[in-house]
């Protein structure tokens, strides 16, 4: 263990390997397995363990029983010896649990100022990026990517291998085997209902960026259109606006297919 006085509790247990900042604070009974490092200002609250190869940076808070870098919860690859990487700014509330990657050249991945309330669960090779919220009991299986500012009530799903645009929003117990576009709203089973207006208004669009999107997903969603025409006349009309090129670019890297409203899927 490096770093000159980092602050550890006499009940915690830190591993050789580890190297802590200076401003780094252990509580009672917290455990460092293996090569944990961890940037200025990170709390280890009381009980929590990091293990293996996890590396976190700057003012991040690990709350009681918090475990990172855990083996996989996987019957083939449980030893596969992945790693954690963690920015900055970062909450992990009780009970918050965090896989390590099944391979070692690919981390399990969480960007800066996210937010994963108690019991919330990061499986294995998931990327998570920038001012993600997770509410209680919130779970997001293997490979699946998470953008920035994506919001996931309690007790929802999030599918192995989807991917979940940004500033969308999953409704509580949501879940769907598709992916969730951005800037919309999910809802039960796999349903959109609606554009994120106020998510999107907390981020900075103005009234004319949100109307576009809602014009996009009407187009999309309630024109009758086939997708392939729906998204040529959004890119011929409203292509142009930044919000509405994100949800273009979106809609072709899915590989899972997108969620539909009710009546599109009746339809």
């Amino acid at each position: 263990m490096s770093g000159a006085n980092p602050r550890i509790h006499p009940t915690a247990v830190v591993d050789p390997a580890a190297v802590l900042a200076d401003t780094v604070e252990i509580g009672p009974c917290a455990i460092l397995l293996g090569p944990v490092r961890l940037g200025e200002g990170c709390v280890v609250g009381p009980g929590a363990c990091l293990i293996g190869d996890v590396i976190a940076g700057a003012n991040n808070e690990f709350c009681a029983g918090c475990v990172i870098g855990e083996r996989a919860q996987h019957r083939q690859l449980q030893e596969a010896p992945g790693s954690v990487r963690i920015g900055n700014g970062n909450v992990f509330r009780e009970f918050v649990t965090i896989h390590r990657s099944t391979q070692p050249n690919h981390a399990t991945s969480v960007g800066d100022g996210n937010y994963f309330m108690v019991n919330s669960h990061i499986a294995h090779d998931c990327t998570v990026g920038n001012g993600v919220t997770m509410a209680n009991g919130a779970v997001v299986g293997g490979h699946a990517i998470i953008e920035d500012r994506v919001f996931l009530s309690g007790i929802c799903g999030v599918h192995q291998n989807c991917r979940v645009g940004k500033l969308a929003l999953v409704s509580a117990t949501g879940s769907g085997p598709t992916d969730v576009p951005p800037f919309c709203i999910m809802e039960g089973r796999n349903h959109i209902v609606g554009v994120n207006v106020v998510g999107m208004k907390r981020a900075g669009y103005t009234s004319e960026q949100i109307q576009a999107v809602r014009v996009a997903y009407r187009l999309l969603m309630s024109s009758g259109m086939m997708r392939a025409a729906a998204e040529s006349r959004i890119e011929q009309e409203l292509g142009q606006i930044e919000p509405v090129a994100e949800l273009l670019r979106f809609l072709r890297e899915s590989r899972r297919g997108i969620c539909l409203t009710r009546a599109r899927r009746a339809g």
